[in-house]
């Protein structure tokens, strides 16, 4: 359940980070690209997205770990726009799924969609009885 919800979210930050044109991030639905292809799109992205997050993020950072040390953690903001970018890498070999433009406003949109998450683990977190 937990896996879905945040699969939900991570598809609600994608589509946040599409309506800011300057980010030059953008989705393409599947045809005929109304409303419920798009939100089908979207959260096929959002489970792409957490299977690279998952599996090749977790490496990256085990990897990456002196990198962490040494920037402070700054480097996962790079590490995390990588990650954006090689879903929307994967995606482009259909005719739907994630657009990134360019790499740095992938950066930037990353940085939103973690804040969105971020915002949204806070709220829909279980509390625990004591």
């Amino acid at each position: 359940m937990g896996f879905l919800i945040r699969v939900v979210i991570n598809a609600f930050a994608i589509w946040v980070v599409t309506l800011i044109p300057a980010l030059q991030v953008s989705v393409i639905a599947f045809p005929p690209g109304e409303t419920l292809q798009l939100v089908l799109t979207l959260l096929l992205v959002a489970v792409i997205f957490a299977l690279v997050n998952t599996i090749i993020g977790t490496v990256i950072k085990i990897l990456a770990f002196p990198l962490y040390i040494l920037t402070l953690g700054l480097i996962s903001l790079i590490i995390n726009g990588f990650l954006l970018w090689l879903t929307a890498w994967i995606t482009h070999w259909w005719n739907w799924g994630l657009r990134v433009e360019d790499f740095w406003w992938g950066v930037l949109a990353a940085l939103i969609i973690t804040v969105i998450n971020w915002i949204f683990g806070i709220i829909l977190r279980p509390q625990r009885k004591r």
